[in-house]
């Protein structure tokens, strides 16, 4: 006995047949551009919360002014709240008025007057994406998850689920509950190693602020009321008029006291701009420095820190207040105790 199925599988070969070799390299080609398309998950991994692993990515942002995506698959989240993907199921996917299918998850009848208290316009179509190992499915954008959980639990107090539901719905609150101790988007960065590269992304836009590849011409950026100070609290003698070098051990005080507090990264960075050619650099490590924002954060950090110095007699006192005040960055900062 021949079912639906089965008919329309006899007609679906009998047109291929029918095809030419150009035709079926026509449709072929068109496949693979729709595929590669398709946005693609950068960053993979799954998401503990409670006890369940939930698969997730993050997809990269396209330009600078876009910020970067976290979707949750679609198919574990619904596997959590266990639930099963059927064709009966996805028949029953609505279409919001903006031509949008809502996620299968919510793809029930009695839940359309929640949808519509929870997320109203807000555009929550699913997307096709292209995971890690290749494969193509459908990503949710993991800011909906907590609404969507959140559904599930006003049906469930106004009494509108079957039982079956019931049980999605206790799985809803368990992630819901998850969710309430860590963000959403700290879960996906940290299960993703997304993270990471987050942060050395950051740390990337400080430094493009801060420092320039091309240096500037030298102008006098250190005061020698700085200096008089940085040999006065550590006990060493001034060097008489006309010296045209200060001791070495001089830029390593600027460095401790200056360059690795002024911005993250921004000491390792002019080491590598300004290397030690022999015992010495070729130039100042402020000639690297930004006109816009690196020079006057210079300025106004030396300000602050001149200040502090007046107010010290002795290295280890002005320390504990500079450490107090302006941590180096990449330190933990040392806390007092009373006695």
């Amino acid at each position: 006995m021949l079912t639906d199925n089965s008919i329309q599988s006899m007609g679906g070969k009998a047109r291929a047949e029918a095809l030419s070799d150009e035709q079926r390299k026509d449709i072929a080609r068109k496949a693979a551009e729709a595929r590669w398309a398709l946005p693609k998950v950068g960053w993979e991994g799954e998401m503990t919360v409670g006890p369940l692993a939930i698969k997730c990515g993050v997809i990269p942002p396209k330009t600078d002014k876009d910020k970067p995506l976290r979707v949750i698959s679609e198919t574990a989240f619904m596997d959590a709240l266990g639930m099963y993907r059927s064709g009966a199921l996805s028949v029953r996917r609505e279409v919001s008025e903006t031509g949008a299918q809502i996620p299968l998850s919510l793809a029930f009848k009695n839940l359309k007057p929640f949808i519509i208290k929870h997320l109203g316009d807000v555009h929550f179509q699913p997307m096709k994406v292209i995971f890690a190992n290749g494969s193509v499915g459908h990503g949710l954008d993991a800011t909906l998850i907590p609404k969507i959980c959140e559904i599930w639990m006003d049906a469930r107090k106004a009494g509108k689920l079957g039982k079956r539901q019931e049980v999605i719905a206790d799985m809803a609150e368990v992630i819901l509950r998850g969710l309430a101790h860590v963000g959403i988007i700290a879960l996906v960065d940290e299960a993703t190693g997304y993270q990471a590269f987050r942060d050395r992304l950051e740390l990337q836009k400080i430094l493009d602020k801060y420092i320039t590849d091309e240096w500037a011409k030298w102008t006098r950026r250190f005061p020698d009321e700085f200096y008089r100070h940085l040999f006065r609290l550590k006990s060493k003698t001034y060097p008489p008029a006309g010296s045209k070098n200060k001791p070495s051990y001089v830029g390593h005080w600027t460095n401790d006291v200056v360059y690795s507090r002024l911005a993250p990264g921004i000491l390792q960075k002019l080491r590598e701009l300004n290397p030690r050619v022999g015992t010495n650099r070729l130039r100042k490590h402020h000639q690297y420095l930004t006109e816009d924002i690196g020079v006057p954060e210079l300025e106004q950090f030396l300000s602050n820190v001149i200040f502090l110095m007046r107010t010290c007699n002795s290295w280890n006192e002005f320390k504990l207040r500079l450490d107090a005040a302006a941590p180096r960055f990449g330190e933990t900062r040392s806390l007092a105790l009373e006695v």
